[in-house]
C-alpha cells in the first residue's frame, strides 16, 4: 500500500477499505491505515483510524482484536475528549454495546470483568446524557446468555420502556433480538410478528434482514409455514453467504437444511465456508456452528449416510461419522468453557438440545440443486407376502388386481412369485405369473412372453397364447425388429379372429391381438416407416371389435386406446383439432371404466396439443387432470413431468403464484428421479423465471444460479442458457448488484452474437451497458453503448441508436474533456431520429419516432445546463442555459405537434423550460410557462381522469408560481 500523504487521502483510503468484502485482508489493511495515521501526528486521524479498525474487526471473524483499539480509545477520551470530533464521541459511546456483545463471545473474560462493564456503561451514559435502554438491552443479553431468565425478562422490560435515543440499536437490530427472545420461549407467531418490519423492509441495516431471515426459519418450521421457510432460507442464505461476520446466522441455514430433509444441500453449505470449522476469533459463533454440524452429521449417520465423505476441518478427510464425534465433542467443550465461565449449566443445556433436534419435514422442496443423498445400500428385506405364504390369497389379490387392470397388479403377481415354491401353480397360474413378469421387464420381455404362451397352451388357452406372442411382437418391434414384428402379428391376427369365429376363445383375446398388431404399426409410423392408412384401419378394426363389449373393463380400455390412436393419428395429419376431441374423449372413457391411470398420458397429450392451438382452458384442464389421475401411482419422473407442463400453462397465462409452485415440485421430483441435470435444470429455469415475475428476485437469483451449470445447448438449447442469464441480469439489477448484472447480460450476449437473428444481442449489450453504468464503470459502459449502437444500427431499430448515443453523451460529459464529444452524439442522435421520422412508412411509426425527437431535444437541453461546471463564470453560465432552452423548447414544439397523445412529455418539457428561465432571471417568462402546464390539466382532475403524473404536473406548476411571484426579472 503506497503511503498516506495527508488526513483527506488516509479517510478515503478508510472508506474505500470498508467497503472490501469482510475478512481477514480488511483488517490488515486497517492495520496498516491506523500506522499511516500515526505518521500524521494529528489526534482526531489516529481516532479514526482506531474507530476505522473496530468496525472491521467487529464485522469479522476476529472480533477478540477489537478490545485493544477500544481501551485506547477509551484512554484517549479520559486524557483529551477534546480531540474527539462529535461524530467520534458519539461512535465511542456506541460501541460500548459492541464490547458488551463482545465479551459475552469470549469464554476467557469473567463474567465478573462482564458485570464491571455494563456499570462502568450505565455511568458513562449517564454522564453524556443518554438513555438507559441500550444499558438494559445489554443486560438482557448477559443474562439471556447465562440463563438467568427472571432477570432477562426484567432487563427485557426495562429495555422496552426506557426511551429511544441516538444510543440505542437501530429499530431493525433491536427487533431482531426482541424476536429472538419470544422465539427462544417458544412464542414463535409473537417473534415473526416482531420480526414483520424487518422482514417487509421498512426497518434494515447493514446486517437485517439478514440475521431475522436466519433467525425465522426455525419458527416458521415449526409453526408448518413451509413456503415461508423456503422464501426466507433463499433469500437470507444470499445475503449472509458473502458476509464471514455472520457465522451464527450462516448456522441457522445449515441446520435449517438438516431439519428439512435438504442434508445435501447443507453439506454444500459447509463446503462453502470451511475457514468456520476453525475460526477461532468469535468462540460463541463458532459454537453455534459446530452444533449444527453435528446436528447435519448425526442425521447423515441415521440415514445409513455414516461412511459418506464430508466437508470439514482442512488437513484430512473427514466421513459424516467422524464429523458427528469431532463437532459434539468440539461444540461441548466449547459450551463447557463458557459454562464454567457463567457458573451454570446453561449454555451446555441448549447445545445439547440444539444438536439432537429431530427433523421437522421429511422433504421441504427448496428449487435448487439439492439431490437427497442416497442411503448406503442395505439388502431389501423380505417381503411380507413371503412371510405369510398365503399364497390362494396372495393369488386372488393378483387376479383382481389383474381382472381391474390395477397398477398394483405388478408388485402383487411379484408377491405371489416370492411366496410360491416350486410345483406349487397350477399351469395357469404359472402362464399368467410369466406374463406378468414379461411385462413387467419392459423391453428385456419377449423371450417370457413366449414362455407364457407355452404355458397358456399347456393350460389349454391358445386364445391367451397367441395375446402372449402379440404382446411378445410387439416388444420387438420396440428393439429394432419391426418388420419381423409386423409379419408376426399379421399372422397371429389371422389366427385368432379364426379360432373367435370357431368359438375357440373370447372377446378379450382376440382384442389383446388386434390392440399388439395396432400398437406395432403406429409404432412404425411413428418411427417415419409404414403406412398412415394401414395404422388408422388397424387401429379402427380393434375399435370396431371392442366398443360392442365396453361395460367390460378390458375391453374398455382397448375402445378408449384405439380413440386414443386415432388422435394420434389425427394430429400426425395436421388435424390438431379432431386430435383433441379424440384425446378428451379417450380419456373420459378410461376414468368412466374406473381406469383414471391410464388416462393420465392421454391427458398430458392433450394438454400439450390444446396449447399449440391456443385454446389455454382446455390444456389446463387436462394437465390438471393428468395429475389428479396419476397421484400416488406416477413414478418420480412421471410427476415432474406432469408438474412442470402444469407450470407452463399456468405461467402462459399469467398465474405465476401457482406456476411457480408446480415448478417447485417438477424440481422437486426431478431429483428424486436422478434428472436433476436435465428435466430438473429445465424445471428450475422455469421456477427462477416466474419467481422473477412475482419480484421475488433473490430468490429467483438462487434458483437461476443453481440452475445454470446444468444448462447445456445440446440438452436444453443455447436459447435457455440465454434466457437465464437475461434473468439472472434482470434479478442483480434489482437487487442492487450492478456489476454482476453486466457480467450476466453480457455472458448471454456473446452467445447471441452467433444467431441469425441479432435483436437479443443487441438488447443485451443495451442491458449490459445500462449495468455497466449504474456501477460506475462509466468506460466501459461506453464501450458497451457503441457496441449495441452499433448492432440497432444494422437492425434498423433507431430507438435503440438513439438511446445508445444518448447514453454515450452523458457518459462523454462527465469526463474531463467529454463535453464536446457528449454535444457531437448529441447531435447525432437528433441526425437519426430527423431522418428515420421523414422516411417512416406509416404514421405510428412516425409518432414514436417523432416523440424520440422530442426526447433528444430535451436531454440535449439538460445535458448543456448541467456542463458549466461546479462555480462556473456568469455569462459562461447564461450563455449555457439560454442554449439548453433553445433545445427544450424546440422539445416543447415537437411533442405539441403530436398533441394529446404526447402531452405528458410537453408539459414536462415545459416545466424544465420554465426553470431554466427562472435560472436566466425571467420569473415572468417561467409564471407564463407554469401557467401553461395548468391550463393543459385544467380538464384532468382527480376524479374524472386525472393521473399521478397529472398531478404531480400541476403541483410542481403550482410550487413555480408561488416561488415566482416574488422575483423581479433581471
Amino acid at each position: 500500500m503506497s503511503q498516506v500523504m495527508d488526513f483527506d487521502s488516509l479517510r478515503q483510503a478508510m472508506a474505500d477499505n470498508y467497503e472490501q468484502p469482510e475478512g481477514p485482508a480488511r483488517n490488515t489493511r486497517a492495520e496498516r491505515l491506523l500506522v499511516e495515521a500515526e505518521k500524521l501526528n494529528i489526534p482526531l486521524a489516529v481516532i479514526e483510524a482506531l474507530g476505522h479498525q473496530l468496525k472491521v474487526y467487529n464485522y469479522s471473524s476476529e472480533k477478540d482484536k477489537m478490545f485493544v483499539p477500544f481501551a485506547r480509545l477509551l484512554r484517549m477520551w479520559d486524557e483529551r475528549p477534546e480531540d474527539f470530533d462529535e461524530y467520534e464521541a458519539h461512535s465511542l459511546h456506541w460501541v460500548f454495546k459492541w464490547m458488551s456483545a463482545g465479551m459475552l463471545g469470549q469464554p476467557h473474560i469473567p463474567l465478573a470483568s462482564m458485570e464491571k462493564w455494563l456499570g462502568e456503561m450505565e455511568h458513562r451514559y449517564r454522564l453524556a446524557g443518554h438513555s438507559e435502554r441500550a444499558v438494559r438491552s445489554s443486560e438482557f443479553s448477559v443474562a439471556a446468555h447465562v440463563g438467568d431468565l427472571a432477570r432477562a425478562e426484567r432487563a427485557y422490560a426495562s429495555w422496552l420502556a426506557a426511551d429511544r435515543d441516538e444510543m440505542a440499536d437501530c429499530h431493525a437490530c433491536e427487533l431482531h433480538d426482541q424476536g429472538w427472545w419470544q422465539a427462544h420461549k417458544g412464542e414463535d407467531e409473537q417473534a415473526l410478528e416482531l420480526w414483520r418490519p424487518v422482514l417487509e423492509g421498512e426497518y434494515v441495516c447493514a446486517h437485517e434482514p439478514h440475521a431475522v431471515l436466519a433467525a425465522s426459519l426455525l419458527p416458521l418450521l415449526r409453526l408448518g409455514r413451509h413456503d415461508d421457510a423456503r422464501a426466507h432460507h433463499l433469500r437470507g442464505f444470499r445475503l449472509v453467504r458473502a458476509m464471514e461476520s455472520m457465522r451464527s446466522s450462516y448456522a441457522y441455514h445449515v441446520e435449517f437444511c438438516a431439519l428439512s430433509g435438504n442434508e445435501a444441500r447443507g453439506l454444500e453449505l459447509l463446503a462453502e465456508r470451511p475457514a468456520y470449522f476453525t475460526d477461532s476469533g468469535e468462540p460463541r459463533s463458532k459454537l453455534d456452528f459446530l452444533a449444527v454440524v453435528a446436528l447435519l452429521m448425526d442425521l447423515l449417520v441415521e440415514r445409513g449416510l455414516g461412511e459418506r465423505t464430508v466437508p470439514g476441518p482442512a488437513g484430512r478427510e473427514w466421513t459424516a461419522r467422524e464429523l458427528a464425534v469431532h463437532a459434539r465433542e468440539e461444540a461441548l467443550s466449547l459450551a463447557a468453557r463458557f459454562d464454567a465461565r457463567n457458573g451454570t449449566s446453561y449454555v451446555s443445556e441448549r447445545t445439547r438440545e440444539r444438536m439432537d433436534r429431530r427433523p421437522l419435514v421429511d422433504r421441504l422442496p427448496l428449487g435448487v440443486r439439492t439431490p437427497r443423498p442416497a442411503p448406503v445400500a442395505a439388502p431389501p428385506p423380505l417381503a411380507p407376502a413371503a412371510l405369510e405364504r398365503d399364497l390362494p390369497a396372495l393369488l386372488a389379490e393378483a387376479r383382481r388386481l389383474s381382472d381391474a387392470l390395477h397398477p398394483g397388479a405388478m408388485d402383487a403377481w411379484a408377491a405371489v412369485a416370492c411366496a410360491a415354491e416350486a410345483g406349487e401353480l397350477e399351469p395357469r397360474d404359472r402362464a399368467d405369473l410369466a406374463d406378468h413378469e414379461a411385462l413387467s421387464r419392459g423391453r428385456e420381455g419377449a423371450e417370457l412372453f413366449e414362455r407364457a404362451a407355452e404355458l397358456y397352451l399347456a393350460a389349454d388357452d391358445p386364445g391367451e397364447a397367441l395375446a402372449a406372442r402379440a404382446r411378445a411382437a410387439f416388444v420387438r418391434a420396440l428393439t429394432g425388429r419391426p418388420e419381423e414384428a409386423l409379419e408376426t402379428v399379421t399372422g397371429l391376427r389371422e389366427q385368432v379372429l379364426a379360432l373367435f369365429e370357431e368359438g375357440g376363445t373370447g372377446v378379450r383375446q382376440t382384442a389383446s391381438v388386434l390392440v399388439g398388431r395396432a400398437r406395432i404399426l403406429m409404432h412404425r409410423l411413428q418411427e417415419g416407416e409404414g403406412s398412415a392408412q394401414a395404422a388408422e384401419e388397424a387401429v379402427r378394426e380393434l375399435l370396431a371389435f371392442a366398443e360392442p363389449h365396453t361395460a367390460e373393463v378390458r375391453l374398455a380400455s382397448r375402445a378408449a386406446e384405439a380413440r386414443s390412436m386415432l388422435g394420434e393419428l389425427a394430429a400426425g395429419a395436421g388435424n390438431v383439432e379432431a386430435a383433441a376431441e379424440l384425446l378428451a374423449r379417450a380419456a373420459e372413457e378410461y376414468v368412466a371404466a374406473g381406469l383414471p391411470w391410464f388416462a393420465v398420458e392421454h391427458e398430458a397429450r392433450l394438454a400439450q396439443i390444446a396449447r399449440q392451438v391456443g385454446d389455454a382452458e382446455t390444456a389446463e384442464r387436462a394437465a390438471r387432470g393428468a395429475l389428479e389421475h396419476g397421484q400416488g401411482l406416477l413414478e418420480p419422473v412421471g410427476q415432474a413431468q406432469l408438474h412442470l407442463q402444469l407450470a407452463e400453462v399456468l405461467g402462459a397465462s399469467g398465474r405465476f403464484a401457482e406456476a411457480a409452485e408446480h415448478a417447485l415440485e417438477s424440481a422437486h421430483w426431478a431429483d428424486e428421479a436422478g434428472e436433476g441435470p436435465t428435466l430438473g435444470a429445465w424445471a428450475r429455469h422455469q421456477l427462477g423465471g416466474f419467481l422473477l415475475q412475482l419480484g421475488r428476485f433473490a430468490e429467483a437469483a438462487e434458483v437461476l444460479e443453481s440452475a445454470l451449470p446444468d444448462l447445456t445447448a445440446e440438452t436444453h438449447g443455447d436459447g435457455a442458457i440465454v434466457q437465464t442469464q437475461w434473468w439472472l441480469g434482470d434479478c442483480h439489477t434489482e437487487l442492487g448488484e450492478h456489476r454482476a448484472a453486466a457480467e450476466r447480460w453480457l455472458q448471454a450476449a456473446e452467445i447471441a452474437r452467433h444467431w441469425p437473428k441479432q435483436r437479443d444481442h443487441a438488447m443485451l449489450a443495451h442491458l449490459a451497458a445500462e449495468a455497466l453504468g449504474r456501477a460506475d464503470l462509466d468506460a466501459e459502459a461506453a464501450r458497451a453503448y457503441a457496441r449495441a449502437g452499433e448492432l440497432w444500427r444494422e437492425l434498423g431499430n433507431t430507438h435503440g441508436l438513439v438511446r445508445a448515443l444518448r447514453a454515450r453523451a452523458w457518459l462523454a460529459a462527465g469526463e474531463e474533456t467529454g463535453p464536446d464529444a457528449a454535444r457531437d452524439l448529441m447531435a447525432q442522435a437528433l441526425q437519426e431520429c430527423a431522418s428515420a421520422a421523414e422516411s417512416a412508412q406509416d404514421d405510428e411509426t412516425r409518432d414514436r419516432l417523432v416523440v424520440e425527437l422530442g426526447n433528444t431535444h430535451r436531454q440535449f437541453g439538460d445535458l448543456i445546463a448541467r456542463s458549466v461546471g461546479d462555480d462556473p463564470d456568469g455569462e459562461v453560465l447564461r450563455t449555457a442555459f439560454e442554449e439548453a432552452l433553445t433545445h427544450v423548447t424546440e422539445a416543447i414544439s415537437v411533442f405539441a405537434s403530436l398533441g394529446a397523445g404526447a402531452l405528458d412529455f410537453r408539459t414536462g418539457a415545459e416545466l424544465a423550460a420554465g426553470w431554466l428561465e427562472a435560472d436566466l432571471g425571467r420569473p415572468a417568462a417561467a409564471s407564463a410557462r407554469a401557467r401553461a402546464v395548468l391550463s393543459a390539466y385544467e380538464n384532468y382532475g382527480d376524479t374524472d381522469g386525472g393521473s399521478e403524473t397529472a398531478g404531480a404536473r400541476r403541483a410542481e406548476a403550482e410550487r413555480m408560481l408561488e416561488l415566482m411571484e416574488a422575483q423581479p426579472d433581471r
